[in-house]
C-alpha cells in the first residue's frame, strides 16, 4: 500500500500544489523537492527506506529502481506529472489534472496472463542468392539455420547451414512454432567434387521452425506481417535492412512470455447457428488471422494475437474480450481521474487517448519543446487504441469528460476507430468523440488548445458490461430521448417482423444466441427484448418467409428491458377435444391446401386430423379402417382346456 508520494519541480520548472495532491490521493505529501534525482537523492533512498512510496517522475524511474535495489527495498511507483502537466503553457493551472493522474496511478492493475513460447533458434532464411547465404554464414553460428532458395544460385561450399530449394505454398504459426508446407522440394546432395547438386524435386513437404527471416522481398507470407511474432522481413538490396533483420533473429532464442490478450467465451459467441452465418465482425477485423471459425462461435489462437483489441471492441455479445487489463480497469481509469479532477477544484476535463510508443512520445516532445498539453486536457494512455471502442469512450463522457480525443499511431488500424467514433457520437448526440491522426509533435498542441468545453452530462458510474454502460451512459448523455438512431451495423437495435408475412413457425427463436427473440408456450406469440439483441442477423437469415428486418438503433427506455409481442394469432382448437395447439391462421390454410387436392387427403377422416392435436390425431388414426398399425385378428390365446378337448395325448413318453 502506498504511503507516502514523492513529488519535485525539475529543477524549478514546473509547478506543483502539495495540498491538492494531498486531498486527491490521501497520501502524504511532503514538500516540493527540486532534484529527487541529483543533489536530493539522499531523500529519496530515505523515503524508500521508510516505506512504500510513489515517486512524480517518470524519466529518471531506472535510477530510482537502482537506488531501491541498493537498498533491498521494493521498486517504488512512478507516476509522470511534469511531461503530461506541469511542462504546459498553461502549467500554472494544471493542479486539477496532476491530482487526477496522482489518483489513477494509485489503481492496481491485475497482471496481464501469459503463456511461455520456447525457441530453440530454428531459423528458415527464405530468400534468392547472395543475400540470403550471406546471412545465413553471418547466423550459422548462433542459430541453425536452414536456408529455403528460390533460384538457381549456386550454393556455397559453408557447410554450418543447410540449403534446400523450393518454394513456400502456405506457413502458419508465429514465434517458436512455425510451419512451413513446401512444393518443387529439392535437397542438397554434399556428395562429390565440384558444385552441389540436388535432388529430384517433390511437393507437400512439410518442415517446422521458430524464426522466418523472409529475404524475398516480395508478398509477405502473413497478413500484418509487423504484427507476427518471429517472422522478419527485409529488402535484399538494403545491407542495411539485412543486418537489422539479422541481429533480431540472433535475439530470438530462449524462452518469452506471451501476452495473452484476448478471452473467449465461446457460449456467448453469435458466429453462426444450424450452419448459417451470423455475425463475423472479429473475423472480418482481425489484421493478423489470428480468429478463424470453428463451429457456432470462433476461436482465438493466442499465439498469432497481436493484441490490437479491435475484435474486442467489434464484439456484440461480449464473447471475445480484452483481458490486458481488462475491460473494468478501464472503466475505473476513467471514473477516478473524473472525479479526481472535480474534487480537485477543475471544472470538466478532455480526454485525450494515446498509445505508449507514438502517443507517449508525441506527448514528451510537446512538453519539453512545445507548447504541452492544455491543462483540462487530461492524456489515457491505451495498450492498444483499437481496443477503446464506443463503449469507452460514452463511459468518458458521461464520467464527465466534455470531450475525448483519439490519437492515432501509424500502426493502428483505421477502419475500427472511425466506426467506433461514428457510433460514440450517435450514441451521445454530438460530435464529441475525434480522431487526431498527426505525426508532428507540434501540431498536438495546436489541435487540443481553444477546445475547452462544458461536461456533457451529470457524472453517471460506469459499472457493468460494456452493454450495460454503453446503454447507462446512452441514458445520461441523452436524457431526453427515447429511441435513437444508429449507424448501419450497430450492435443495438430491434427486430422488426413483417405480420403479414410472419408464419409464426418460430425457427428464428430456436437460433437466436442471445435469447432476445422468444416464444410463449402457451399461445402462438413471438416476443421479443430489445436490450438483448445483438443484431447479428441469424434470425432474418433463417427466416423462410423472409418476414425479419433489422433496426439499428439504442432504445433507452424501460421498454427495451422486458419482453414485447412481434407478432400472434388466435391458436386452433382441436375439433375432438378443443384443446388449443397451432396457430389458426396456418391451420385453415393447410385444409384448404389440401382437402380435395391431395391423394393422402380425398378422405374426409384423413382432412379431421390435419385439425386434431396430437394425441387425438394418434387415436383417430388407430381407430380408422385403414390404420396402418394393425395387424389383423389377434388369435385366441391357448388353455389347458383346448387341449383335454382335443382328446389323448399323442405325446411318446407318457
Amino acid at each position: 500500500m502506498v504511503k507516502r508520494l514523492l513529488i519535485c519541480d525539475c529543477l524549478g520548472s514546473q509547478h506543483l500544489d502539495p495540498a491538492t495532491l494531498a486531498t486527491a490521493t490521501g497520501l502524504e505529501v511532503g514538500r516540493v523537492h527540486r532534484a529527487l534525482c541529483q543533489e536530493e537523492a539522499e531523500a529519496t533512498a530515505k523515503a524508500l527506506a521508510e516505506g512504500e512510496v510513489l515517486i512524480a517522475c517518470q524519466q529518471e524511474s531506472a535510477f530510482f529502481e537502482m537506488l531501491a535495489e541498493e537498498l533491498g527495498v521494493d521498486a517504488p511507483g512512478f507516476v509522470d506529472l511534469r511531461d503530461r502537466a506541469g511542462w504546459s503553457d498553461e502549467g500554472a493551472r494544471a493542479a486539477p489534472k496532476q491530482a487526477a493522474l496522482a489518483a489513477e496511478a494509485l489503481i492496481e492493475v491485475p497482471p496481464a496472463r501469459s503463456r511461455d513460447v520456447t525457441s530453440e533458434g530454428t531459423c528458415f532464411i527464405l530468400g534468392d542468392g547472395t543475400a540470403a547465404f550471406e546471412t545465413a554464414a553471418t547466423l550459422a553460428d548462433q542459430l541453425a539455420v536452414t536456408v529455403l532458395q528460390g533460384d538457381e544460385t549456386e550454393p556455397p561450399v559453408d557447410r554450418r547451414f543447410d540449403v534446400v530449394r523450393g518454394h513456400v505454398v502456405r506457413a502458419s504459426g508465429a514465434l517458436g512454432g512455425f510451419s512451413v508446407r513446401i512444393d518443387g522440394f529439392r535437397e542438397l546432395v554434399p556428395g562429390g567434387r565440384g558444385a552441389f547438386g540436388f535432388g529430384q524435386p517433390r511437393d507437400g513437404a512439410s518442415a517446422e521452425c521458430d524464426i522466418i527471416l523472409d529475404l524475398r522481398g516480395g508478398t509477405p507470407l502473413f497478413p500484418a506481417p509487423e504484427k507476427r511474432e518471429g517472422y522478419l522481413r527485409a529488402d535484399p538490396a538494403r545491407p542495411v535492412a539485412l543486418a537489422e533483420a539479422a541481429s533480431q533473429a540472433a535475439q530470438m532464442v530462449g524462452t518469452f512470455e506471451k501476452p495473452l490478450y484476448i478471452r473467449a467465451e465461446p457460449a456467448l459467441c453469435a458466429h453462426s447457428r444450424a450452419g448459417q452465418t451470423g455475425c463475423s465482425k472479429c473475423l472480418d477485423i482481425c489484421p493478423t488471422g489470428a480468429i478463424s471459425p470453428e463451429g457456432d462461435h470462433v476461436s482465438v489462437d493466442p499465439m498469432v494475437c497481436a493484441g490490437c483489441g479491435a475484435c474486442a471492441a467489434l464484439c456484440p455479445s461480449g464473447a471475445i474480450s480484452y483481458d490486458a487489463p481488462p475491460v473494468a480497469t478501464v472503466f475505473r481509469r476513467l471514473d477516478v481521474l473524473a472525479r479526481a479532477y472535480r474534487a480537485a477544484g477543475g471544472g470538466a476535463p478532455r480526454l485525450l487517448v494515446h498509445d505508449a510508443a507514438h502517443g507517449g512520445e508525441m506527448i514528451r516532445l510537446a512538453a519539453r519543446f512545445g507548447r504541452g498539453l492544455p491543462a483540462d486536457v487530461i492524456p489515457f494512455e491505451a495498450d492498444a487504441i483499437a481496443r477503446f471502442g464506443h463503449a469507452e469512450m460514452v463511459a468518458a463522457l458521461a464520467a464527465g469528460f466534455a470531450r475525448v480525443d483519439i490519437l492515432l499511431s501509424p500502426r493502428t488500424e483505421r477502419a475500427t476507430p472511425e466506426g467506433e467514433a461514428a457510433l460514440a457520437n450517435a450514441l451521445c448526440g454530438t460530435e464529441a468523440v475525434r480522431l487526431l491522426d498527426l505525426a508532428d509533435p507540434d501540431a498536438l498542441p495546436e489541435a487540443l488548445y481553444g477546445g475547452a468545453a462544458a461536461a456533457l452530462a451529470a457524472p453517471a458510474l460506469p459499472l457493468g458490461t460494456r452493454r450495460q454502460v454503453t446503454r447507462v451512459a446512452a441514458k445520461a448523455l441523452q436524457p431526453e430521448a427515447e429511441i435513437i438512431a444508429l449507424p448501419e451495423g450497430a450492435p443495438y437495435g430491434a427486430v422488426l417482423v413483417d405480420q403479414e408475412a410472419c408464419t409464426l413457425c418460430l425457427s428464428c427463436v430456436s437460433l437466436c444466441p442471445s435469447g432476445a427473440l422468444g416464444d410463449n408456450p402457451d399461445k402462438p406469440q413471438l416476443l421479443f427484448q430489445e436490450d438483448a439483441c445483438l443484431q447479428c442477423g441469424l434470425c432474418a437469415t433463417i427466416c423462410p418467409e423472409k418476414a425479419i428486418t433489422l433496426a439499428p438503433r439504442m432504445n433507452v427506455t424501460d421498454q427495451a428491458l422486458s419482453q414485447v409481442v412481434l407478432n400472434e394469432e388466435e391458436p386452433f382448437a382441436c375439433i375432438e377435444c378443443g384443446s388449443l395447439f397451432g396457430v389458426k391462421s396456418t391451420i385453415d390454410r393447410i385444409t384448404e391446401k389440401l382437402a380435395g387436392n391431395h391423394a393422402m387427403f380425398a378422405n374426409p377422416d384423413a382432412v379431421r386430423m390435419i385439425q386434431m392435436c396430437d394425441d387425438c390425431r394418434v387415436k383417430a388414426q388407430f381407430h380408422s379402417t385403414n390404420n396402418p398399425f394393425a395387424a389383423g385378428e389377434r388369435p385366441r390365446v391357448r388353455t389347458s382346456e383346448d387341449y383335454i378337448a382335443e382328446g389323448p395325448s399323442k405325446r411318446r413318453d407318457h
